[in-house]
């Protein structure tokens, strides 16, 4: 077992299986609604905690607007809606950019076919076309593959760089060298990725609240 490996079922008996705000996004039977809801989540987490983004997703959920081409109408008819899609995703913080952001991939997914036909083209350029849009980074559009449409894949963040060298595990913290690292060394599955991710960063907020 390597050390990568080894940190996996480490965290696995410490946490248990991932729940909690995890229980959607590492569900094994998620709707077209979940999966919308997931890449809207995605967006929204960038510079904020997880307890902002539900208030935000709650509001949309309120104004029946959680949804990608819902949140495309909002921007069409927008002098005709009392409430727009800035005040809606408020609580998220950024919220300006971030609902350009939200309008450009929802243009994205709505114009290839929605989520279904884009999880089923199977298209290998799918990754590069995330990062060309406003507001994706390899972060985001890598929780969008793995956790919206279960590509495998395997998202890295800070918690990832923070846990590696804590734990001795690689000295290099780079995005791209951390994600070949760790896709050298665990086996190649989409619901494996979530998991682990999740479990990451489970661990360091437990820390974080330890120390707290």
């Amino acid at each position: 077992m390597n050390k990568v490996e080894k940190l996996y079922f480490d965290l696995l008996k410490k946490h248990g299986q991932p729940g909690g705000q995890w229980r959607l996004w590492c569900s094994r039977k998620k709707t077209r609604t979940d999966r919308e809801e997931i890449i809207i989540g995605a967006i929204l987490t960038q510079n904020t905690n997880w307890r902002n983004v539900e208030k935000a997703i709650l509001n949309l959920k309120r104004h029946r607007a959680c949804s990608l081409d819902k949140i495309l109408k909002l921007e069409e008819n927008i002098r005709q809606r009392r409430t727009s899609l800035r005040e809606m995703i408020r609580p998220a913080g950024f919220f300006n950019a971030k609902a350009r952001y939200l309008v450009e991939v929802s243009r994205f997914f709505v114009e290839q076919g929605g989520i279904r036909k884009v999880m089923n083209d199977h298209n290998p350029h799918l990754r590069e076309q995330l990062l060309l849009l406003k507001g994706v980074g390899p972060e985001t559009a890598d929780s969008i593959l793995n956790y919206a449409l279960d590509k495998p894949i395997f998202v890295i963040d800070k918690y990832t760089q923070r846990i590696t060298v804590a734990e001795k595990i690689t000295r290099k913290s780079s995005y791209a060298h951390l994600q070949k690292f760790f896709m050298d060394r665990i086996k190649n599955d989409w619901r494996f990725y979530q998991n682990f991710h999740a479990l990451i960063v489970i661990e360091n907020k437990f820390k974080n609240n330890a120390k707290s």
